[in-house]
């Protein structure tokens, strides 16, 4: 293998991995933009120690035929010690909180990205840019409808009366955002003179793990807070 081969496929490992490390370094992830160039360029580094070392048993070989029972390489050898291996890192970011698992995208990408390095080593030039296209297409394009399809399945309303706004407005927020819970939306209903309470419609975004029974429980044992209702 030429140097300028090597120089390029290095070179192409660090931009593949950069553009997708980029995007998750946007999303504030545990692993970002050097991580991802790291994992794609070792990954690269050893499809390209496996290329020499089929050429180093090639050449030995040809030059001494005596030696090809004795003489072995096992192609893909180091490359699944690789795609094994970059499991460590992935678990490093997968992380669980409070009922909810975070870092799961983030350790496919690492994972993804390890397999690109592996290509780019071993020369595959149009399978390494397509896939790195399509990986960056699915962690940015598809996003989006994810996050549409997800509020469509997790989105609910809850009717909720109590006494004191600005302490109640508080704790609700602080509570949804240690759950993982998005607020879409808050709507202010009219105040029940008579019994003295006021009442808000919430629209929020629970995580699938989350129970809303368990959420009408945990809150309503909250001083302030007198009914809760799902609409």
């Amino acid at each position: 293998m030429k140097v300028w081969e090597i120089l390029l496929r290095i070179m192409i490992s660090i931009l593949i991995g950069g553009i997708i490390g980029y995007e998750r370094e946007n999303k504030n992830r545990p692993a970002g933009f050097r991580t991802h160039i790291l994992v794609c360029l070792g990954a690269t580094v050893i499809s390209m120690i496996q290329t020499f070392d089929m050429e180093y048993v090639a050449a030995m070989i040809k030059a001494n035929n005596e030696l090809a029972p004795a003489v072995k390489s096992d192609i893909g050898r180091l490359g699944a010690q690789v795609v094994s291996g970059i499991g460590f890192l992935g678990a490093g970011t997968i992380i669980h909180e409070k009922g909810s698992v975070k870092g799961l995208t983030t350790a496919a990408s690492i994972w993804i990205v390890g397999c690109i390095g592996l290509a780019v080593g071993r020369g595959y030039y149009y399978l390494s840019i397509l896939s790195a296209i399509n990986v960056v297409i699915v962690l940015v394009s598809l996003k989006k409808l994810e996050e549409k399809f997800r509020a469509r399945l997790n989105s609910v309303q809850f009717q909720i009366d109590y006494k004191d706004e600005a302490k109640v407005a508080h704790n609700l927020d602080d509570y949804f955002k240690q759950k993982n819970i998005k607020i879409k939306n808050i709507e202010f209903l009219d105040e029940d003179e008579k019994d003295q309470y006021i009442s808000s419609l919430y629209t929020v975004v629970i995580p699938r793990c989350m129970n809303k029974e368990i959420i009408i429980e945990e809150l309503t044992r909250k001083e302030e807070v007198i009914k809760i209702d799902i609409v």
